[in-house]
């Protein structure tokens, strides 16, 4: 294949956020809890907490980690703060690790 011919396929501006959102989610809990608030729309402490069996300071970490992010945002109803994602096309990350061949 010629290399002159060959041009990048994805634009710079596209290159950074992906970057940015696989950065933001490249640990294993920070990706369970993308693919548990695919599948349920919102979640509090408690029901993440009881889903991914961590300590909850560790998941505390990580969800404002992801809220400070952009990744999850945090709405408070009485003593319950309830996480979900920002933007549902982020769970496309949980596709492709689902479609993709077994590592």
């Amino acid at each position: 294949m010629n290399v002159e011919a060959v041009e990048l396929r994805i634009d710079a501006a596209k290159l950074e956020k992906a970057a940015f959102v696989l950065k933001a989610v490249a640990h294993p809990v920070r990706i369970a809890i993308v693919d548990l608030l695919d599948q349920c729309g919102r979640l509090n402490v408690s029901e993440l907490q009881s889903k991914l069996e961590i300590e909850q300071a560790l998941l505390s970490h990580h969800l404002t980690n992801m809220r400070d992010r952009g990744i999850l945002t945090a709405e408070r109803e009485g003593k319950c703060i309830y996480y979900s994602l920002t933007d549902a096309t982020i769970t496309n990350i949980i596709h492709c690790i689902n479609s993709c061949a077994k590592f």
